[in-house]
Protein backbone atom coordinates (compact mmCIF):
# COMPACT_ATOMS: atom_id res chain seq x y z
CA UNK A 1 0.00 0.00 0.00
CA UNK A 2 1.39 3.37 -1.01
CA UNK A 3 1.74 5.72 2.05
CA UNK A 4 0.06 8.82 1.64
CA UNK A 5 1.86 10.67 5.04
CA UNK A 6 4.15 10.27 7.32
CA UNK A 7 3.07 11.98 10.89
CA UNK A 8 5.07 11.81 13.95
CA UNK A 9 3.81 11.99 17.23
CA UNK A 10 4.88 12.37 20.66
CA UNK A 11 3.33 9.87 22.94
CA UNK A 12 4.17 11.89 26.13
CA UNK A 13 1.23 12.12 28.74
CA UNK A 14 0.53 15.67 27.88
CA UNK A 15 -0.42 14.70 23.86
CA UNK A 16 -3.17 11.56 25.35
CA UNK A 17 -6.04 13.70 25.35
CA UNK A 18 -5.21 13.51 21.18
CA UNK A 19 -3.09 10.03 20.63
CA UNK A 20 -5.11 8.05 22.69
CA UNK A 21 -8.22 8.95 20.98
CA UNK A 22 -6.13 8.68 17.83
CA UNK A 23 -4.69 5.59 18.63
CA UNK A 24 -8.61 4.20 18.76
CA UNK A 25 -10.24 5.45 15.86
CA UNK A 26 -8.60 6.63 13.17
CA UNK A 27 -8.08 3.86 10.37
CA UNK A 28 -5.85 4.80 7.55
CA UNK A 29 -3.09 2.30 6.40
CA UNK A 30 -1.74 4.70 4.29
CA UNK A 31 -0.89 7.35 6.99
CA UNK A 32 2.30 5.64 8.44
CA UNK A 33 3.21 7.18 12.11
CA UNK A 34 6.00 7.46 14.25
CA UNK A 35 5.97 8.05 17.60
CA UNK A 36 9.26 9.41 19.21
CA UNK A 37 10.70 12.46 21.70
CA UNK A 38 10.25 16.26 20.37
CA UNK A 39 13.98 16.18 19.60
CA UNK A 40 14.19 12.87 17.48
CA UNK A 41 10.90 13.59 15.42
CA UNK A 42 12.56 17.75 15.16
CA UNK A 43 15.48 15.75 12.86
CA UNK A 44 13.30 13.53 11.03
CA UNK A 45 11.22 16.20 9.60
CA UNK A 46 14.02 18.22 8.82
CA UNK A 47 15.83 15.07 7.39
CA UNK A 48 12.47 14.68 5.05
CA UNK A 49 11.60 11.19 7.17
CA UNK A 50 8.42 12.70 7.76
CA UNK A 51 5.79 14.63 6.17
CA UNK A 52 4.33 16.84 9.36
CA UNK A 53 4.14 15.81 13.11
CA UNK A 54 4.20 17.79 16.71
CA UNK A 55 7.74 19.36 16.92
CA UNK A 56 9.08 21.62 19.44
CA UNK A 57 8.45 25.15 18.46
CA UNK A 58 12.24 25.84 17.81
CA UNK A 59 11.99 23.79 15.04
CA UNK A 60 9.92 25.35 12.81
CA UNK A 61 12.05 28.79 14.16
CA UNK A 62 15.37 27.13 12.99
CA UNK A 63 14.38 25.89 9.28
CA UNK A 64 11.36 28.48 8.99
CA UNK A 65 12.03 28.29 5.09
CA UNK A 66 11.01 24.66 5.74
CA UNK A 67 7.73 24.21 7.34
CA UNK A 68 4.38 25.38 7.78
CA UNK A 69 2.69 25.65 10.82
CA UNK A 70 -0.46 23.73 10.94
CA UNK A 71 -3.38 25.84 12.35
CA UNK A 72 -4.82 26.09 15.44
CA UNK A 73 -2.73 22.94 17.41
CA UNK A 74 -0.01 23.36 19.97
CA UNK A 75 0.74 22.04 23.41
CA UNK A 76 0.91 25.44 25.19
CA UNK A 77 -0.08 26.52 28.93
CA UNK A 78 -0.61 29.75 30.17
CA UNK A 79 0.64 29.64 33.18
CA UNK A 80 2.26 26.88 35.08
CA UNK A 81 2.52 23.38 32.38
CA UNK A 82 3.20 21.02 35.26
CA UNK A 83 5.84 19.22 32.88
CA UNK A 84 8.68 21.36 32.31
CA UNK A 85 10.45 22.26 35.01
CA UNK A 86 13.82 22.99 36.32
CA UNK A 87 14.38 20.63 39.87
CA UNK A 88 17.49 22.54 41.79
CA UNK A 89 19.27 21.82 45.10
CA UNK A 90 19.98 25.66 45.57
CA UNK A 91 17.32 28.01 45.02
CA UNK A 92 16.98 29.48 41.56
CA UNK A 93 18.66 33.05 41.76
CA UNK A 94 21.46 30.98 43.37
CA UNK A 95 22.56 29.55 39.79
CA UNK A 96 24.72 31.67 38.82
CA UNK A 97 28.09 29.55 37.45
CA UNK A 98 26.06 26.62 38.63
CA UNK A 99 26.00 23.12 36.31
CA UNK A 100 22.70 22.55 34.99
CA UNK A 101 22.20 19.05 33.43
CA UNK A 102 19.96 19.72 30.47
CA UNK A 103 17.53 17.26 28.60
CA UNK A 104 18.08 16.52 25.10
CA UNK A 105 14.70 15.96 24.46
CA UNK A 106 13.32 19.43 23.66
CA UNK A 107 15.30 21.99 21.75
CA UNK A 108 12.30 24.15 23.26
CA UNK A 109 12.88 23.68 27.18
CA UNK A 110 16.26 24.29 26.09
CA UNK A 111 16.32 27.36 24.68
CA UNK A 112 13.61 28.71 27.05
CA UNK A 113 15.37 27.60 30.45
CA UNK A 114 18.55 29.61 28.98
CA UNK A 115 16.07 32.93 28.15
CA UNK A 116 14.70 32.42 31.56
CA UNK A 117 17.86 31.98 33.37
CA UNK A 118 20.26 34.45 31.87
CA UNK A 119 17.79 37.05 30.81
CA UNK A 120 15.21 36.71 33.10
CA UNK A 121 17.11 36.16 36.00
CA UNK A 122 20.50 37.88 34.63
CA UNK A 123 22.65 34.60 35.56
CA UNK A 124 25.59 33.13 33.66
CA UNK A 125 25.06 28.90 34.43
CA UNK A 126 27.22 26.08 32.75
CA UNK A 127 25.33 23.89 30.77
CA UNK A 128 25.66 20.15 30.09
CA UNK A 129 23.05 18.39 27.94
CA UNK A 130 22.61 14.07 28.23
CA UNK A 131 20.64 11.72 30.52
CA UNK A 132 20.31 12.20 34.29
CA UNK A 133 22.74 9.43 35.16
CA UNK A 134 25.99 10.04 35.71
CA UNK A 135 29.10 8.75 35.39
CA UNK A 136 31.55 8.41 38.70
CA UNK A 137 34.27 10.79 37.17
CA UNK A 138 31.72 13.79 36.00
CA UNK A 139 30.91 16.65 38.23
CA UNK A 140 27.09 16.30 39.71
CA UNK A 141 25.11 18.58 38.10
CA UNK A 142 23.09 21.12 40.19
CA UNK A 143 20.39 21.48 38.66
CA UNK A 144 18.38 19.05 36.17
CA UNK A 145 16.32 20.53 33.08
CA UNK A 146 13.38 17.58 32.24
CA UNK A 147 10.11 17.51 30.26
CA UNK A 148 7.29 15.35 29.46
CA UNK A 149 7.07 11.98 31.38
CA UNK A 150 10.32 12.39 32.96
CA UNK A 151 9.65 15.55 34.54
CA UNK A 152 6.56 14.11 35.72
CA UNK A 153 8.25 11.28 37.49
CA UNK A 154 10.70 13.80 39.46
CA UNK A 155 7.79 15.87 40.54
CA UNK A 156 6.08 12.73 42.37
CA UNK A 157 9.44 12.14 43.50
CA UNK A 158 9.91 15.26 45.31
CA UNK A 159 13.53 14.67 45.09
CA UNK A 160 14.78 18.25 44.38
CA UNK A 161 13.71 21.19 47.39
CA UNK A 162 13.48 23.61 44.54
CA UNK A 163 11.49 23.51 41.34
CA UNK A 164 10.97 26.51 39.09
CA UNK A 165 7.74 25.83 36.21
CA UNK A 166 9.17 27.29 32.43
CA UNK A 167 5.54 27.80 31.58
CA UNK A 168 4.91 29.90 35.06
CA UNK A 169 7.98 31.53 34.84
CA UNK A 170 7.88 33.08 31.45
CA UNK A 171 3.94 33.76 31.90
CA UNK A 172 5.36 36.16 35.28
CA UNK A 173 8.01 38.31 32.77
CA UNK A 174 5.71 38.38 29.46
CA UNK A 175 2.66 38.07 30.14
CA UNK A 176 1.88 35.90 27.60
CA UNK A 177 0.89 31.84 27.49
CA UNK A 178 3.80 29.78 26.13
CA UNK A 179 3.67 27.60 22.88
CA UNK A 180 6.04 24.59 24.05
CA UNK A 181 5.42 22.72 20.57
CA UNK A 182 4.10 22.97 17.23
CA UNK A 183 3.01 20.59 14.48
CA UNK A 184 4.61 21.84 11.32
CA UNK A 185 3.86 20.72 8.01
CA UNK A 186 6.66 20.07 5.28
CA UNK A 187 6.46 22.94 3.02
CA UNK A 188 6.71 21.13 -0.14
CA UNK A 189 4.21 18.98 1.14
CA UNK A 190 1.49 21.32 2.33
CA UNK A 191 1.61 22.42 -1.31
CA UNK A 192 1.56 19.77 -3.43
CA UNK A 193 -0.67 17.24 -0.85
CA UNK A 194 -3.32 20.15 0.75
CA UNK A 195 -6.23 17.95 0.78
CA UNK A 196 -4.41 14.98 2.77
CA UNK A 197 -3.24 18.06 5.07
CA UNK A 198 -7.02 18.77 5.52
CA UNK A 199 -7.44 15.64 5.95
CA UNK A 200 -5.66 14.83 8.97
CA UNK A 201 -5.90 18.87 9.92
CA UNK A 202 -9.68 17.36 10.49
CA UNK A 203 -8.90 14.00 12.27
CA UNK A 204 -6.44 15.64 14.38
CA UNK A 205 -9.12 18.19 15.62
CA UNK A 206 -11.94 15.34 15.89
CA UNK A 207 -9.30 13.36 18.32
CA UNK A 208 -8.89 16.31 20.14
CA UNK A 209 -12.31 17.30 20.39
CA UNK A 210 -13.22 13.56 22.14
CA UNK A 211 -10.60 13.92 24.08
CA UNK A 212 -11.24 16.65 25.89
CA UNK A 213 -14.81 15.03 26.45
CA UNK A 214 -13.48 11.98 27.41
CA UNK A 215 -10.50 13.79 29.83
CA UNK A 216 -11.09 11.32 33.14
CA UNK A 217 -11.25 8.29 31.45
CA UNK A 218 -8.42 9.03 29.68
CA UNK A 219 -6.86 10.14 32.66
CA UNK A 220 -6.92 7.17 34.66
CA UNK A 221 -5.90 5.20 31.17
CA UNK A 222 -2.78 7.27 31.25
CA UNK A 223 -1.79 7.99 34.91
CA UNK A 224 -0.18 4.51 35.58
CA UNK A 225 2.78 5.28 33.30
CA UNK A 226 4.24 7.64 35.80
CA UNK A 227 3.10 6.88 38.09
CA UNK A 228 0.83 9.32 39.37
CA UNK A 229 -2.75 9.61 40.94
CA UNK A 230 -5.61 9.42 38.38
CA UNK A 231 -6.98 13.02 39.75
CA UNK A 232 -3.24 14.57 39.27
CA UNK A 233 -3.10 13.32 35.84
CA UNK A 234 -6.47 15.27 35.40
CA UNK A 235 -5.68 17.97 37.26
CA UNK A 236 -2.18 18.20 35.07
CA UNK A 237 -3.68 17.24 31.88
CA UNK A 238 -6.77 19.81 32.33
CA UNK A 239 -3.88 22.79 32.33
CA UNK A 240 -2.62 21.74 29.07
CA UNK A 241 -3.80 23.65 25.95
CA UNK A 242 -3.97 22.78 22.85
CA UNK A 243 -4.79 25.97 20.31
CA UNK A 244 -3.27 28.07 18.37
CA UNK A 245 -5.45 31.52 18.97
CA UNK A 246 -4.16 35.13 18.38
CA UNK A 247 -2.73 34.62 22.24
CA UNK A 248 -0.25 32.23 21.67
CA UNK A 249 0.59 33.40 18.39
CA UNK A 250 1.84 36.39 19.92
CA UNK A 251 3.44 34.61 22.53
CA UNK A 252 5.32 32.21 19.63
CA UNK A 253 6.69 35.43 18.21
CA UNK A 254 7.69 37.03 21.43
CA UNK A 255 9.72 33.53 22.09
CA UNK A 256 10.82 33.62 18.03
CA UNK A 257 12.08 37.57 19.16
CA UNK A 258 13.99 36.29 21.86
CA UNK A 259 16.02 32.88 19.83
CA UNK A 260 16.74 35.80 16.84
CA UNK A 261 17.81 37.96 19.65
CA UNK A 262 20.15 35.73 21.16
CA UNK A 263 21.34 34.44 17.33
CA UNK A 264 19.95 30.97 17.50
CA UNK A 265 17.53 30.89 14.73
CA UNK A 266 17.42 33.30 11.78
CA UNK A 267 15.39 36.09 11.32
CA UNK A 268 13.12 35.18 8.47
CA UNK A 269 11.44 32.39 11.48
CA UNK A 270 9.00 35.66 11.67
CA UNK A 271 6.25 36.23 9.92
CA UNK A 272 4.47 32.73 11.16
CA UNK A 273 3.73 30.47 8.06
CA UNK A 274 0.34 28.66 8.26
CA UNK A 275 -1.18 25.98 6.56
CA UNK A 276 -4.47 24.29 6.62
CA UNK A 277 -7.84 25.63 8.23
CA UNK A 278 -9.77 24.12 10.22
Amino acid sequence: MKITARIGMVNFINTAPLYEVWRQTVRRADWQVTEAPPAVLNRMLHENKLDLGFVSSQEYALHPDEYRIMSDLSISATGPVGSVFLFSDLPIDSLDNQLILLSSQSQTSVSLVKIILEDFYQLRPRYRSGLITLAQDEEKPVAVLAIGDEALRLAVADRYPHRLDLGEAWQARTGLPFVFAVWAVREEFCRKEPDTVLAIHHELHHCLRQGKKRLREISAMVAGRIPMEQEACYRFLKGIEYDLGSEKQKALKRFFEYLIVRGEVPATALPLKVCGRH
